[in-house]
């Protein structure tokens, strides 16, 4: 297999470069992107490369397919395999004839966009080839016994055939771009460049490894950041070599692009080249013909919030829940860089303003991330199960009362509760009215965490004193999983829980994009960013009104932490002292400004980066 590919790929380059320029007219070009994230559902990328599809598809049609890891778990959901057709379909076959295992199909999801999956175990006895021409070629030293690694450095080469295959099925005959993405999508950029094989590429970094590291353990990285010295960080962190693969596919794109300015200038100064274009990420927008439409699925699943909140806290003491206000803060668990300090410490200042004050409101904010858990607390589970029996023994008792009470008074008697409710239910509703009531604090974290005297969030919360006490107004919840409709405790989805909530909290110190509040805004509930997110910049720079729009814009960049958190703390009391009609019209604003940040509208900026390698790859 090796002898034929690298003599097939020989060939290729060479009757690429002899073919004169002009000689026939060109066909429209073809694009591909390629990403670890393609039907791989891992990270804030993964919603990049899903949502962008439909923008994609409109503008490429048939030209445009997308090329990832083949993982027979997620494959087996969102994909459909198929026999391969059109050009990228011969690039299949071709790769086929070399001996390489790839699938060709669609992804299923919207848009349906073609799709080439990368069989990485047909090639995983030529590691130690491929990664010693990884370094002969480009200086980049892989280590022994890293999976990852091994695998990335396994598709790296895989999608490097792959366009080896396209351009000896249409090299010369249309213009061809490559838009790859992070450092595992990317990592056959540089031995393309070193051939010149004829494909404009494109390189988009969505964060710097280092620049993550970095981030989490230097408290004034920014400051920091124009004096870093990459190597010795990179050696410090032990991410040499996924490091020293991303500048190298940085520096091999005609077109070096990332998500926001505030990681252009981290690029600058980690990965040494200054970026082309800047490519804003966007959603795919889901408007409603009518206001109310909107305002009644808030409703419906603040409902079933509302159902959790009572199974939690109700036990040990009530609340009205017409008072209440649903916060919440999601993401990865990256402790100070998502801002959960800011939050945790903004939060301890409400709940003493709100009892200061006297106002009638009860706050209740979620933490909703991932860390390693058990299983759900029992005490939880219990709970729960039980306000569940409650709940159906009040339906039964409904249902016998309101049969009763018409027969009765239709008999033209006044009856009394013993008449209309059996002895059976009422022992029965005071019974496990007993058995639901607890004497202890609603507890704040849901499940049984793996090391929880370790737990950064956890531990500051109980030093902030946020402990569910029952004269507190502001409540916690940390759940330590992902919500999905398969969880006991809320199930429901995601972008359910979003549009039950009043308020997103994102106050982040490092977020090179920030999906979390944009998701917010396509689902009409206001948030809170900070001007250290992609995100949040991005809407500093382009509207004068954010705050009107509900986009509250956190000073992060050139102020202290306590400056930061009395930010947050007073839009947090002054979302919180907002009547109802105030509430909906501002949720009526956000939703009036989500299609700003639509793929359609935001999509010209990757347009232009496709352009722009299309022309310099092929004048």
């Amino acid at each position: 297999m090796a002898a034929r590919a690298n003599t097939t790929v020989s060939a290729t380059t060479t009757r690429t470069r002899r073919r004169r320029p002009g000689t026939a007219r060109k066909k429209d070009p073809l694009l591909v992107e390629v990403a670890w994230e393609v039907v791989n559902q891992l990270g804030g990328i993964y919603t990049v490369m899903r949502s962008k599809v439909p923008a994609m598809v409109d503008r490429w049609t048939s030209r445009y397919c997308m090329v990832g890891p083949y993982d027979p778990k997620t494959a087996e959901v969102e994909f459909e395999e198929h026999t391969p057709t059109g050009p990228f379909g011969q690039a299949v076959k071709l790769m086929r004839e070399w001996g390489f295992n790839v699938k060709f199909g669609y992804w299923l999801v919207t848009g349906r966009p073609r799709v080439v999956l990368m069989d990485l175990t047909s090639v995983g006895e030529r590691i130690a080839d491929i990664k010693y021409k990884l370094w002969q070629h480009h200086h980049v030293q892989m280590p022994a016994d890293d999976d990852l690694l091994d695998q990335v450095t396994l598709f790296s080469f895989m999608v490097e055939q792959f366009f080896h295959a396209l351009c000896e099925r249409e090299g010369g005959r249309r213009p061809i771009v490559g838009h790859f993405h992070e450092w595992m999508g990317g990592g056959a950029i540089p031995e393309l460049r070193r051939i010149n094989v004829p494909v404009g590429m494109v390189f988009t970094t969505h964060a710097t490894m280092l620049g993550r590291y970095l981030a989490m353990n230097d408290p004034h990285f920014y400051d920091h950041l124009p004096f870093v010295d990459w190597e010795a960080d990179a050696k410090r962190f032990n991410i040499d070599a996924q490091v020293r693969l991303e500048r190298a596919a940085a520096h091999g794109s005609h077109v070096f692009t990332t998500v926001s300015e505030v990681t252009a200038w981290e690029c600058e100064h980690l990965l040494g080249r200054q970026v082309d274009h800047v490519l804003p990420n966007a959603l795919n927008i889901e408007r409603f013909t009518a206001l109310h439409e909107f305002q009644n699925l808030h409703r419906e699943y603040k409902e079933r919030i509302n159902r959790f909140v009572m199974g939690h806290f109700f036990s040990a003491y009530p609340f009205d829940l017409d008072h209440t206000i649903y916060f919440f803060t999601s993401g990865r668990y990256e402790f100070r860089n998502k801002g959960f300090d800011v939050t945790i410490e903004a939060l301890a200042r409400l709940n003493h303003r709100l009892q200061a004050e006297g106002v009638d409101r009860t706050v209740v904010n979620f933490f909703i991330t991932k860390r390693p858990f058990h299983s759900i607390n029992a005490n939880v589970l219990h709970s729960r199960a039980v306000m569940e029996e409650l709940r159906d023994t009040c339906e039964h008792i409904q249902q016998q009362i309101g049969d009763r009470l018409f027969v009765q008074t239709a008999m033209g008697r006044a009856p009394t509760l013993d008449d209309l409710v059996d002895e059976y239910w009422r022992l029965r509703l005071r019974r496990t009215a007993a058995t639901w009531r607890s004497n202890q604090l609603p507890i704040i974290v849901t499940h049984d965490l793996v090391d929880d005297g370790k737990d950064d969030l956890l531990n500051q919360l109980r030093a902030c004193h946020l402990v569910n006490n029952a004269h507190d107004k502001v409540k916690v919840i940390y759940h330590p999983d992902f919500v999905s409709p398969g969880n006991p405790l809320f199930g429901m989805e995601y972008d359910q829980f979003v549009r039950g909530c009043h308020l997103g909290v994102f106050p982040s110190y490092y977020e090179p994009w920030g999906y979390t509040p944009l998701e917010c805004v396509a689902r009409g509930i206001p948030a809170i960013t900070s001007d250290l997110s992609g995100f949040g910049a991005y809407v500093a720079k382009h509207y004068e009104n954010a705050d009107e729009m509900g986009i509250h814009i956190a000073p992060r960049r050139h102020a202290s932490f306590d400056e930061t958190v009395d930010y947050v703390a007073n839009k947090m009391f002054e979302f919180v002292t907002l009547d109802r009609r105030q509430r909906i019209m501002q949720r009526n604003k956000v939703e009036a400004s989500a299609t700003d940040f639509d793929w359609h509208n935001l999509g010209r900026h990757y347009h232009a980066a496709h352009d722009h390698a299309a022309m310099l790859a092929h004048p």
